[in-house]
């Protein structure tokens, strides 16, 4: 991977799979919201940045400490997804998704937001779980000022564990405000330490997880693959039961695909929604 500084963006010639597009529309984030010129912009580690792709190569607004210290390891640049689709096209049917899905990356994303987000995404659909997020980032997070325009943070355990379940009602999510507050205390006051949880085996972080009201098994896995970094997660919603029902009727085992289910799942459920 070749990366050079290119006024104020960092461009970056990858040797692997990217489609801004997919990673950011493939249901692993909410925060990231296309422009009329395709790139898009988001909020992110508590930074704002724009990314845009150029033929082969990708656009990041950012300084080079900037990519170094934040996006690199965001993006997972350092994993080989080519070779990874690869090793998911274990039948004809994963091989179209996974060829559909071509450029989808999991992302590293923040343990805190990410468990929230998951928590808010229950019974809902995509562009309302981004109306929640956003309006609950735009309420408490912090000022970021970003090409011109202001944004703002998500804000941390510490600022919603603070808050009220009447603080919460602009969201307008309903039954999740008092799960969204009870999780939020727990990490603020330690007594789930997302850091540590990072370093346990996966059924434990999973199981753990389960435990804090109004997480079941979709919302865990979604927390261990997406921020706390363990590939063998699988989760299911509507999307991958139907694909599930549709072409493994006869059952299916995730760990056939081994550390690559959870990036399996993400082509499965972009090839399937995508394509409704």
């Amino acid at each position: 991977m070749r990366i050079e500084e290119a006024g104020r963006e960092i461009k970056i010639c990858p040797e692997d799979d990217f489609s801004a597009k997919k990673i950011f529309e493939c249901g692993q984030c909410f925060r990231w919201n296309e422009n009329p010129d395709g790139s898009y912009t988001g909020v992110a580690l508590g930074r704002a940045a724009r990314v845009r792709e150029d033929g082969d190569s990708v656009y990041i607004t950012c300084t080079k400490a900037e990519f170094e210290s934040v996006w690199r390891e965001y993006f997972d640049f350092g994993a080989n997804y080519t070779e990874r689709r690869r090793r998911c096209a274990v039948d004809d049917y994963m091989l179209a998704a996974s060829e559909y899905g071509k450029g989808i990356r999991l992302l590293n994303q923040d343990r805190w937001e990410t468990l929230c987000s998951f928590i808010i995404s229950q019974c809902n659909n995509i562009p309302r779980i981004k109306k929640i997020v956003e309006t609950l980032s735009g309420l408490y997070g912090e000022r970021i000022e970003f090409e011109g325009g202001e944004y703002r943070s998500f804000p941390s355990a510490e600022r919603v564990a603070s808050l009220s379940e009447r603080d919460l009602d602009p969201l307008r999510c309903g039954y999740r405000a008092p799960y969204i507050l009870n999780a939020a205390r727990e990490v603020a006051e330690g007594r789930l330490n997302l850091e540590e949880l990072s370093r346990k085996e996966y059924p434990e972080a999973k199981r753990r997880l389960m435990e804090l009201p109004g997480i079941g098994e979709k919302v865990a896995n979604c927390v261990v693959l997406f921020s706390l970094r363990m590939p063998r997660a699988f989760p299911i919603d509507v999307w991958i039961k139907k694909a599930l029902s549709e072409h493994y009727p006869g059952g299916f085992d995730p760990s056939v695909f081994g550390d690559d289910a959870g990036l399996a799942q993400q082509y499965m459920f972009y090839y399937q929604r995508d394509r409704k």
